[in-house]
């Protein structure tokens, strides 16, 4: 990869980053008339339009083809239900944090919660360790090492403290700091697993997502049924939903590879 791509790379990936948590934050503290969208809904919406994104991606890879589309997901996907079935893992993962991330930032302010969220960059640095016996030179612990002390002061109690419980007090931060603390986890192993996978076979990065995507839907579902059904019958799947909310649900499938797990490794190997 060129110098400079890297670098575009890069700056794409900031740009979209701090305006998702951005738009994020806003959408969930935003006080309208009638009930606020269900997080749980935005996951499931956004892992149908990854699906989306990434069947015309596969669809512009095949010429354009409708009949090459066809045998290739035929082939690559119901031909291979156990490669499939792999994906099962990391998508659960996946799903439970993108629903996480939401409570953290209805309950978090911006900073904090970008700040401490970087602690993925740590864990996914530790399972790649673990997992693919990767080595990290000097400089990148040196680097860790920096970001744990920088999260120890985000976290430290100043004098701003109390105006900040004002404005969060339709919310816990402990419930915040807890959701934020285990989706760093999540991210760090389903991105390993999710790389190693990737290495294990010859299939391209768009089938991966599209398989992410169905299992993540599913289990996206899932959750919605459980948690927020009642809700859901009573004021319907799209209750609450406003242009900030399709332009969160979008910054979240933007970059169908961008899921929260794989950036955190783009970073530490950038």
């Amino acid at each position: 990869m060129s110098t400079n791509l890297k670098y575009l790379s890069l700056g794409i990936l900031v740009f979209q980053t701090t305006s998702l948590v951005l738009t994020m934050r806003y959408s969930r503290t935003l006080k309208e008339e009638g009930p606020r969208y269900l997080s749980s809904t935005a996951v499931v919406v956004a892992e149908l339009l990854k699906i989306m994104a990434c069947l015309l991606l596969v669809y512009k890879d095949s010429k354009c083809s409708l009949r090459a589309l066809n045998r290739v997901l035929h082939d690559e996907i119901l031909n291979k239900p156990m490669e499939t079935l792999k994906l099962a893992i990391p998508s659960g993962i996946y799903t439970l944090q993108n629903n996480l991330l939401y409570v953290a930032l209805s309950n978090l302010d911006a900073a904090t919660y970008q700040v401490t969220y970087q602690l993925k960059i740590l864990t996914t640095a530790l399972f790649s360790v673990s997992m693919l016996s990767k080595k990290l030179g000097v400089y990148q612990w040196l680097s860790l090492v920096i970001l744990m002390t920088g999260v120890a002061f985000v976290q430290w109690p100043s004098d701003s403290q109390e105006i900040d419980s004002k404005e969060l007090s339709a919310g816990s931060q402990f419930v915040g700091l807890m959701a934020v603390l285990t989706a760093c986890f999540s991210s760090g192993f389903a991105g390993v697993y999710f790389e190693k996978i990737l290495k294990e076979t010859k299939q391209s990065v768009w089938i991966r997502n599209i398989q992410l995507g169905f299992f993540g839907s599913i289990f996206g579902l899932m959750g919605v049924y459980i948690y927020d059904g009642e809700l859901v019958s009573k004021n319907g799947f799209f209750q609450g939903y406003n242009q900030l909310t399709w332009i969160v649900v979008v910054l979240q499938c933007l970059f169908p590879w961008s899921h929260p797990c794989n950036s955190s490794y783009f970073l530490i190997w950038l």
